[in-house]
């Protein structure tokens, strides 16, 4: 008998799923070890998961929509300060702040898991497209393909750093400089 379909069970399995990713490889981690965490039965959740990379998408999915979702409620909100330093600022801390998944997605990706690879490419590619157009509101002096590019970079470099535990980078005070000198070269 086919499970029933519903989006709580589903959100069960993706919340189980990233509750054991806060501590385990995704490679380590077995559909069983997600249904168990999930309190789900393995049959609910092959109904709703054929193979762990659905299962990884749905988790890729949820994560950089909410990212993206975050990044355009930002910088909309008329009552904020969104100036080009500050958004600069946004984007950095954000993005080392929620640095725990994306690195199992590019560990998976790098040790070869090519459907994963390709999808979080795009997920970068669209992300930079919205990030381009929101510093094309900011600013001209520097092409905002090319700044959208060099923050997602430093971003990534920055959580890698934090992640690694590297004490002879002081990550706020680096995102507060660069937020500084990019705010000067930007005028």
């Amino acid at each position: 008998m086919a499970a029933p379909r519903n989006e709580n069970i589903r959100e069960k399995i993706i919340s189980a799923a990233e509750n054991l990713l806060a501590s385990e490889k995704m490679s380590d981690i077995s559909l069983a070890d997600i249904a168990k965490e999930a309190g789900v039965s393995k049959g609910t959740l092959y109904y709703y998961y054929k193979n762990k990379n659905d299962l990884i998408f749905d988790i890729t999915d949820k994560y950089l929509d909410q990212q993206l979702q975050d990044l355009l409620t930002w910088t909309e909100d008329a009552s904020k300060d969104t100036s080009m330093h500050r958004l600069i600022k946004y984007v950095l801390q954000r993005d080392v702040e929620t640095a725990n998944l994306r690195l199992h997605l590019f560990s998976d990706s790098a040790a070869g898991n090519e459907q994963l690879r390709k999808r979080l490419l795009q997920r970068y590619k669209d992300f930079a497209s919205i990030l381009t157009e929101k510093i094309s509101e900011r600013t001209s002096e520097i092409p905002p393909d090319y700044l959208s590019w060099l923050l997602l970079i430093l971003s990534d470099g920055l959580f890698i750093h934090k992640t690694i535990g590297n004490t002879m980078v002081d990550i706020d005070s680096f995102i507060a400089n660069s937020e500084k000198y990019l705010e000067l070269i930007a005028k």
